[in-house]
């Protein structure tokens, strides 16, 4: 049996998603965005933005979660 010694995830043409700190930055990455997932826990919300050529990651307290969801410019679903 052949293992690859590649790990998939460190592969240049599929970078690791970058985690964004910003709401205004995160919002306008929305704009060329092709979906945001949204994963809801007991005490955080992540949204996860899927853009051509990177995954976003921003992490959102659950009381602001909706507001920043409502501003955001790309299909939302609900993980």
């Amino acid at each position: 049996m052949f293992y690859s010694t590649i790990n998939p995830a460190r592969c240049p043409d599929r970078p690791m998603p970058a985690e964004i700190s910003n709401t205004d930055k995160f919002i306008t990455l929305s704009e060329t965005a092709s979906e945001c997932r949204v994963k809801r826990q007991k005490d955080i919300v992540k949204l996860k933005l899927r853009t051509p050529r990177q995954l976003y990651t921003y992490k959102v307290k659950v009381e602001r979660a909706d507001d920043i969801i409502r501003r955001l410019k790309c299909e939302i679903v609900e993980v």
